[in-house]
């Protein structure tokens, strides 16, 4: 385990529009405004389709299961990383039966609205998000 703290530089909010492909979006608007390391503190609003995978296997590296469909939800959170520019984040949509998601795929269409949390921060995510050595990690941001 690596437990490090970190001062947030800037807090970022973002809202997209209906029609706008979130994750196309949300890399526009990362590279538009030269964020380079941040998370992704929290996201709601809506989606007329949904694009997602899921790991689908226990082993390493494990296979991805995509989900996409049409389907109209609710965005109960939105959460993850901006790693060196590179957006990696995991969504959760919800309707009437069920919650269900995973890490984010472009073709997520934002329904009514949908608005994003950032907290820039001087920090080196690289590697956090591949299976690797944490030592190595851990040397990065001494």
């Amino acid at each position: 385990m690596l437990v490090d703290k970190v001062q947030v530089k800037n807090l970022i909010f973002i809202r997209f529009n209906p029609g706008d492909d979130l994750l196309l979006a949300l890399e526009a608007g990362v590279k538009k405004n030269g964020i380079k390391n941040a998370v992704i503190l929290c996201g709601i609003g809506s989606a007329r389709s949904h694009h997602f995978h899921v790991v689908g296997t226990r082993e390493n590296p494990p296979r991805n299961d995509f989900v996409k469909d049409d389907k109209a939800s609710d965005i109960a959170g939105i959460t993850g990383y901006i790693i060196e520019g590179r957006v990696h984040a995991h969504i959760i949509h919800s309707d009437t039966k069920t919650a269900f998601g995973g890490h984010l795929h472009e073709g997520m269409e934002v329904l009514t609205f949908a608005i994003l949390t950032l907290a820039e921060v001087d920090y080196d995510f690289s590697g956090f998000d591949t299976i690797g050595d944490i030592e190595e990690l851990r040397k990065k941001n001494q």
